[in-house]
């Protein structure tokens, strides 16, 4: 009996790669924790953006009433 042919159908992804190897070098916590912890850093960056355009608009704001 012969084995069916595997074919490849799709290139993985850069992310994809990097996943896996995270996965084999790294408990599940360990994971887990660094997700959390990018989670983290992106939410501080949109706030830090967040309170940047509100000082913008507060000192336009204030230069109009001027």
């Amino acid at each position: 009996m012969q084995a069916a042919p595997v074919r490849v159908t799709a290139i993985p992804s850069v992310t994809g790669a990097l996943r896996a190897v995270e996965s084999l070098l790294m408990s599940g916590g360990q994971r887990t924790a660094r997700r959390n912890a990018w989670t983290s850093v992106l939410e501080d960056r949109r706030r830090a953006r967040d309170r940047f355009e509100a000082q913008q608009v507060l000192e336009r704001a204030a230069a109009q009433s001027s």
